[in-house]
């Protein structure tokens, strides 16, 4: 099984990613957690396959504006990750695409991999939930009002097109993320059981 988990700040996206590596015993590219930890680390040099610890330090002047760190960066950080071998047989990314262009190099990424993509999985919660919600959780240095609300106009502006993309290919599950994550899990467990 290889998924993609979407959704707006606040969404419950590494919650459910995590409970879905579990259920299918595979492992989580999670780059939403690599960027929270790179808060307050110092910059290291370039490389050509970006580690955990390289990409962390690389996209620490974008998370703390709550920019996206560039497409460049991310796919060749989501490339070495992808050829390690223990994600030849199913993985679920978090955080990434971010973009359409994104969700596009990750097709052609895979391709050359001779894997594909299962689904897409976008947790649908309203606008406010997502700030709420963001805000209510642990107190990161990133998550300040400003950053939140930023990251919330990214969201709409750059990542709801990656939907429109999936939607296209047939490849779009949406769940609705306004629910009890136990909910949110069942819901999304029940709909990868059906056949298409």
């Amino acid at each position: 099984m290889r998924l993609v988990i979407l959704g707006g700040s606040g969404a419950g996206k590494s919650t459910q990613a995590q409970e879905l590596c579990k259920y299918f015993d595979i492992p989580l590219i999670s780059t939403s957690e690599i960027l929270r930890e790179a808060i307050g680390q110092s910059p290291a040099p370039q490389t050509a396959n970006l580690s955990f610890t390289t990409f962390s330090c690389l996209s620490q002047p974008y998370t703390e504006t709550g920019e996206l760190v560039p497409d460049e960066m991310m796919i060749r950080f989501i490339q070495t990750q992808l050829k390690q071998p223990n994600f030849n047989r199913g993985w679920v990314l978090e955080g990434y695409p971010r973009t359409a262009f994104q969700a596009e190099e990750l097709d052609f990424m895979l391709d050359n991999l001779g894997q594909n993509l299962d689904w897409a999985i976008y947790l649908q919660v309203p606008q406010a939930v997502m700030v709420n919600r963001s805000l209510g959780g642990c107190p990161l240095p990133d998550d300040q009002p400003e950053i939140v609300q930023r990251r919330v106009e990214i969201f709409y502006d750059r990542t709801v097109p990656i939907l429109e993309y999936y939607d296209r290919r047939r490849r779009l599950l949406t769940i609705n993320g306004d629910q009890r994550p136990e909910v949110v899990q069942q819901n999304i467990v029940t709909l990868l059981s059906t056949p298409e």
